[in-house]
C-alpha cells in the first residue's frame, strides 16, 4: 500500500501579495460604494463651507462623512470603535485611504462640524430617491418612537416639585425682607394685598445692604468701651450677621437653582440633570421591567416605500403635538410636500385635523387618513347600544334640540369655550335636558346630581367625520393598511436589527443629528440592497451627472 504525503498552499506571512490596491476585495455592490459613491457626487463647498482654514491641515470632510455614514450601517455609533474599524475593517480602510483619524477627531466631527453638512445632504439623498422613483411623495406615513437619552436615569427634575420647594423658599423670603426696611420699599404683607414675587436680584439686593449694616454693626461693636453695651451691640452684629450668610448662603442659591430649572422646562414636567433636553418618558423597553419612567426623546419619522423622507426630534411624550411641528418643519425644506398623510389615532385632534384642511398644503383626494382616539370604540356594536352616548340619541337640526332614550328634550342653552394647556382654544354648544329629576335610566346615563349636561364641539365634529369618509373610503382604507408596515418596520430596522436603543450625544440639536445619521444610513442600505450593482452605479452616476452638469 502506498502512503501519500499532505499538501498544503503557499503561506507565507511576510510576502508581498497583488494587487495592492485591495478596492478589488470590496464587491460592486456593497454598501461602502454606495456610500462613497453618493458623497463624491454632493458638491464640495457643503462639506468645506464650516472650515474657515488656518492652522494644521484638518481631515477632508467627504472622507469623515463616509466613514461615519458606513458606520452607523454597521451598527458602530462608538467613535472609539469607528477608529479601530478604521484599522481592522476593510472597507471602513478603503473609504479612509488608510488614514487613521482618532476616536476624538470622529467625535469633534460628528457632533459639531456635521450640524451644518447632514440637513443639507439629507435633502439631498432624497432627492436622488425622487429622481429614480424610489419614492413619489405621494403618501407620507408618519409615526412616533421614543428612544433612551444618554443621561442618568435617577437624576431626574420634576415641575411639581420644584414649584413647591420654589413656594415655600418665597414665603420665607417675603418674611425676612419685611425686616429690611433699607431694601424693601412696600409692606407686601399688608392685607388685602398679594405678596410680589422675590425675584434673584432683589435678594442680592437686600444681601448687600445687610452686609453693609453687618459691617457697620460690626465695627460699634468693636470699639464700644461698656462691657454690657457691647455684648448687646455684639448681639445684634450676630444677629444681622445670620441674616446675610442665610440670604447669600442659603436662600439666594436656591432661588437661582430654582429659577434656573423653571426656565430649563418650558412646556415640559420633567427633564435629567445629565441631558437637560431630555424629559422622561414611559419606554416600552424597560432594564427593571416595572414600567418605570427614563429620560428620551420622541423621534418622528416620515417613510415611504420603507425610505425615510423626513424626521423630527421632539420633547414632549405624546404625539398629538408632534404632529405640526414636524410638518412646518418639512414645508420649510426645498423637497416637495406630500400629496397624502398617513397616521395612527395618536394624531387625531381637533388641533391636527384644523392644521391639515386648513393649512397644510396636502393636495390628494382624501388629504389625511388620521383616525381619532375613539373612533375603533365607535365602530363596535357594543357603543351603538349605549344610552349615555350622545352619538346615539335623536337630534332635530330644525330646532337644534337631542332627544335622549328617554324621550326627553336635551335643548340647546349657550356657548362656551375651554383652552387646553397648549393654549388652544375649543368652542362648545352646552346642552341640557329639562327634566331628569324622575327619570329611571339617570344611573346609566350620567353621574350628575342634576339635570344631564351634555357640551358638543361642532368644529371637531364636523371634522371626525371627514377624518371617517376619507378613511373609509376604498382608497383610503387600502393605502391606510399599509401603514403598519411602512413605519414601523424602519424603527424595527433601526431598533432591532440595528440595535439603536440608546442615544450616544448629548442634548437636542446633537440627538437630531443622530437621527439625521440614522436615518441617512437606513436610506443607503435600502438603496445598496434593494437593486444590482449596475443599477446603483446607474441611479449614482446619472444623479452625480444632473448635479455637476456633465
Amino acid at each position: 500500500m502506498s502512503s501519500q504525503t499532505a499538501t498544503f498552499q503557499e503561506y507565507t506571512m511576510g510576502q508581498l501579495v497583488l494587487p495592492m490596491d485591495f478596492s478589488d476585495l470590496i464587491p460592486d455592490d456593497h454598501v461602502a460604494r454606495v456610500i462613497h459613491t453618493f458623497v463624491e457626487a454632493v458638491d464640495n463647498d457643503l462639506f468645506f463651507a464650516p472650515y474657515e482654514g488656518g492652522g494644521r491641515p484638518a481631515y477632508q470632510p467627504k472622507m469623515m462623512t463616509k466613514i461615519v455614514l458606513y458606520a452607523y450601517t454597521q451598527k458602530w455609533y462608538s467613535c472609539r470603535q469607528i477608529a479601530r474599524s478604521l484599522r481592522e475593517n476593510l472597507p471602513m480602510m478603503w473609504l479612509a485611504a488608510r488614514q487613521e483619524p482618532d476616536f476624538r477627531t470622529i467625535n469633534r466631527f460628528r457632533s459639531e462640524r456635521m450640524q451644518d453638512i447632514l440637513t443639507p445632504l439629507f435633502t439631498r439623498l432624497v432627492e436622488l430617491l425622487l429622481d429614480e422613483q424610489y419614492i413619489s411623495m405621494d403618501t407620507y406615513f408618519l409615526d412616533g418612537t421614543k428612544i433612551e437619552a444618554n443621561a442618568n436615569r435617577y437624576t431626574f427634575v420634576w415641575r411639581k416639585s420644584v414649584e413647591k420647594h420654589e413656594a415655600r423658599l418665597q414665603e420665607k423670603l417675603t418674611g425676612l425682607l419685611a425686616h429690611i426696611e433699607a431694601t424693601i420699599e412696600a409692606d407686601a404683607s399688608e392685607a388685602g394685598e398679594t405678596p410680589e414675587r422675590v425675584s434673584p436680584q432683589k435678594v442680592r439686593e437686600a444681601a448687600e445692604a445687610v452686609e453693609h449694616e453687618m459691617h457697620q454693626a460690626e465695627a460699634e461693636w468693636k470699639v464700644e468701651p461698656d462691657r454690657l453695651v457691647r455684648k448687646e451691640k455684639r448681639a445684634v452684629f450676630q444677629h444681622v450677621r445670620k441674616i446675610h450668610r442665610t440670604l447669600s448662603r442659603d436662600y439666594l442659591p436656591r432661588l437661582e437653582r430654582y429659577e434656573s430649572q423653571l426656565a430649563t422646562f418650558g412646556h415640559r414636567n420633567s427633564f435629567s440633570k445629565t441631558d437637560p433636553d431630555a424629559t422622561f418618558m414611559r419606554l416600552k423597553e424597560d432594564h427593571m421591567e416595572n414600567g418605570q419612567l427614563k429620560p428620551g426623546y420622541n423621534v418622528q419619522m416620515g417613510t415611504e416605500n420603507q425610505f425615510v423622507l423626513g424626521y423630527s426630534v421632539h420633547q414632549r411624550p405624546t404625539d398629538t403635538r408632534c404632529l405640526i411641528p414636524h410638518l412646518e418643519l418639512l414645508r420649510s425644506r426645498s423637497l416637495p410636500f406630500p400629496k397624502q398623510l398617513a397616521a395612527d389615532a395618536g394624531y387625531g385632534s381637533e388641533p391636527n385635523y384644523t392644521y391639515l384642511l386648513e393649512e397644510a398644503p396636502l393636495q390628494a383626494e382624501h388629504p389625511f387618513l388620521i383616525p381619532y382616539n375613539t373612533l375603533a370604540a365607535e365602530t363596535k356594536p357594543s357603543f351603538t347600544k349605549r344610552i349615555d352616548k350622545i352619538q346615539n340619541w335623536d337630534y332635530d337640526e330644525t330646532n337644534d334640540w337631542f332627544l335622549c332614550p328617554n324621550n326627553r328634550r336635551v335643548t340647546f342653552r349657550g356657548y362656551t369655550s375651554r383652552t387646553d394647556a397648549a393654549g388652544y382654544r375649543r368652542d362648545f354648544k352646552r346642552y341640557e335636558s329639562e327634566d331628569c329629576s324622575d327619570c329611571p335610566i339617570k344611573a346609566f346615563c350620567t353621574k350628575a346630581e342634576g339635570n344631564r349636561q351634555v357640551f358638543w364641539n361642532p368644529t371637531y365634529e364636523e371634522e371626525k367625520a371627514k377624518a371617517r369618509a376619507f378613511l373609509w373610503s376604498p382608497e383610503g382604507a387600502a393605502t391606510y393598511a399599509k401603514r403598519k408596515v411602512e413605519v414601523e418596520s424602519v424603527f424595527g430596522q433601526i431598533k432591532g436589527n440595528r440595535s439603536f436603543r440608546r442615544f450616544h450625544l448629548r442634548g437636542l440639536e446633537k440627538v437630531t443629528l443622530e437621527v439625521g445619521l440614522l436615518a441617512a444610513a437606513h436610506n443607503l442600505l435600502k438603496v445598496a440592497g434593494g437593486r444590482s450593482a449596475f443599477r446603483c452605479f446607474f441611479v449614482f452616476f446619472s444623479f452625480y451627472s444632473k448635479k455637476s452638469g456633465t
